[in-house]
């Protein structure tokens, strides 16, 4: 089954401190086996790598059961059920949700600061109401970093489409240099400097000290004409003369079903990267575009505490 969104593990959470104080860790192997994830799905991690997303999902349920003063903390990672908990399960809740919160009034305070990004977060899930996709305050953030990005890409790769054909021959060696081939800018530029029919044909060093070597071949094409299985025995064939064991093929557009399947079959390790990967590429190494503004996302120093 899908990992239960934080809304769904509430009840769970409250239900597992009504015996007595609890401790979170414990409480997330408890529901893990409760809702049956697999391996798979208990490993699964947040973006930052730090914690699997149905442990951040189970600590953000308690803290919004702190909010409504249904638990309370009783020392580093360990919690108990309140007597408006205990009142809480003895009306035998179906569900608890941000929804169900909103009649307390410590919930509602919550709700009301005045730090402007935390209501919003909130308003936000309670717009979202009995919607199956509810996500956590933090999981809403990447979400909305996400769906930045993705506009981002569209309007770099727009600009790219838009520029001089030599324009996507400075950007190859931009970015491939950016991401520590080639050595110098310089040295790169003379690598790649033959120019072809809108792209760019040429020999990279993989590393500084150029012990190895790239072939690499650059196609700017329009979005719908996607790159065959042709082209790539064709580039098949350029890595023979080149005497080269490794080639990467970096084109605007995409490519073909057939053309990735040629590429995966081919006696030489051929890479291949599309539009949509070319501009992930290029905003993870700030090719094109710069950082307008970082948010830093803070926790309890538990230690401080201690």
């Amino acid at each position: 089954m899908p990992i239960p969104d934080f809304q769904t593990l509430m009840l769970p959470v409250l239900k597992s401190s009504r015996n007595g104080e609890v401790r979170i860790g414990d409480v997330v192997e408890q529901l893990a086996n409760a809702f049956a994830l697999s391996d798979e799905e208990r490993a699964t991690l947040l973006p930052s790598g730090r914690q699997t997303t149905f442990a951040n999902r189970t600590h953000w349920a308690k803290s919004y059961l702190g909010k409504a003063g249904l638990i309370e903390a009783v020392g580093r990672g360990r919690f108990r059920i309140t007597p408006l908990g205990i009142d809480v399960l003895a009306g035998k809740p179906e569900r608890i949700d941000i929804r169900f919160l909103n009649q307390f009034p410590t919930f509602r305070t919550f709700q009301g600061k005045n730090d402007e990004a935390e209501s919003a977060i909130v308003d936000s899930h309670s717009q979202r109401g009995e919607e199956s996709n509810s996500l956590t305050p933090d999981e809403t953030m990447r979400a909305a970093h996400q769906a930045l990005e993705t506009q981002l890409g569209a309007d770099v790769l727009d600009r790219i489409l838009a520029a001089p054909p030599e324009f996507f021959e400075r950007l190859v060696v931009k970015l491939l240099t950016a991401m520590g081939y080639g050595g110098s800018t310089a040295e790169a530029a003379r690598a790649l400097g033959r120019s072809g029919d809108g792209g760019v044909d040429g020999v990279i060093d993989q590393d500084a000290l150029g012990l190895d070597r790239i072939y690499v071949q650059a196609k700017r094409y329009a979005r719908e004409n996607a790159v065959g299985s042709g082209a790539i025995r064709d580039f098949f064939g350029s890595l023979d003369r080149f005497k080269a064991a490794k080639g990467l093929f970096v084109t605007t557009s995409s490519f073909t079903g057939s053309a990735r399947e040629t590429a995966e079959f081919l006696s030489k390790r051929i890479v291949l990267v599309d539009g949509n990967q070319l501009t992930k590429l290029m905003i993870r190494h700030e090719v094109g575009c710069r950082v307008e503004e970082t948010l830093h996302i803070k926790r309890i120093d538990e230690e401080f505490f201690e």
